[in-house]
């Protein structure tokens, strides 16, 4: 996810201002960006979680978890 990203979907959301956001104080675009992270790899853990339950096929869902694990380390 990069900067273009974080825009679009703030957009999304109903920001409206993403031009205005480097005017803010206190960086909140970084402010923002760290909270994109912060859902990001709350959601990859929730979908490895649920690789997890069903791990019992050979590995495959475990392959299929630490994959999406890994994602967030890129």
């Amino acid at each position: 996810m990069n900067r273009d990203d974080i825009t679009r979907m703030a957009r999304e959301a109903g920001f409206e201002t993403a031009e205005e956001w480097d005017k803010f104080p206190n960086g909140f675009v970084q402010v923002v960006a760290r909270f994109a992270a912060l859902v990001a790899a709350a959601e990859r853990e929730a979908c490895s979680d649920i690789c997890d339950q069903h791990a019992s096929i050979e590995g495959i869902a475990q392959r299929c978890a630490d994959a999406i694990r890994a994602r967030g380390q890129a």
